[in-house]
């Protein structure tokens, strides 16, 4: 019982929101789906999947017209929400992806061909002319084990730069699961650090580009 009301102390964002309009989903299909309302009959659940699939089906199909059809200036006004509203767009956007990529899985076309040529009818519509080619890679590595010791000597030496992106994903995840660690204490000391951080990051890329004029003369 206290997991689904941690669940449901979740679902507090706009996509939970009980007065937003229709989308693909109605509200009622929402209340089934976040089951707010559970008095269904087995034979109205699967009247009610039914019905769920079938409009998804259709609106993956309507991403064709919209592609082909809707206005620049539409399309820019859907993407451009309000400030408030940005994170929960951002994060629709991206659970759009991770159904994609869930239920592209076994698909006929793999998932990153149709994301490849995606970008790349994106990218010739926004230049105007299919010359306009670009290359795009997409891989799913799983992070595997790594060794602990050997990423604390790099941090210790200074040696960020050798740290590889899997060693970074699974130390951060390694400490954030310690009994150690405090987000709390974290967030101050970063905040605090960062500001000599980016007097320091400034300071190179001054370095640098005086550097560059003192060669080009």
């Amino acid at each position: 019982m206290e997991e689904d009301d941690a669940a449901e102390e979740e679902r507090t964002g706009l996509a939970y929101s009980a007065d937003r309009g229709r989308g693909i989903l109605t509200p009622s299909d929402r209340e089934y789906l976040l089951e707010r309302k559970t008095d269904y009959t087995d034979h109205s659940k699967k009247q009610k999947r039914n019905r769920i699939r079938r409009r998804l089906r259709n609106a993956i199909l309507d991403f064709t017209i919209l592609f082909e059809s809707l206005e620049d200036r539409d399309r820019e006004t859907v993407f451009n929400p309000d400030d408030d509203d940005r994170d929960a767009y951002t994060q629709g956007i991206t659970d759009m992806l991770a159904f994609l990529h869930l239920g592209t899985m076994g698909y006929y076309t793999p998932f990153k061909d149709m994301l490849s040529e995606g970008v790349n009818k994106g990218e010739q519509k926004l230049a105007g002319s299919d010359y306009r080619m670009v290359t795009v890679d997409f891989n799913v590595d799983p992070v595997g084990q790594i060794d602990v010791d050997e990423v604390i000597d790099k941090l210790e030496s200074g040696d960020f730069e050798k740290i590889t992106e899997d060693e970074l994903q699974a130390f951060v995840r390694l400490l954030a699961e310690s009994d150690e660690f405090s987000v709390a204490d974290l967030r101050t000391d970063m905040k605090a650090q960062m500001t000599e951080f980016i007097e320091h990051v400034d300071a190179a890329r001054e370095q640098r580009d005086q550097r560059v004029e003192e060669l080009n003369d």
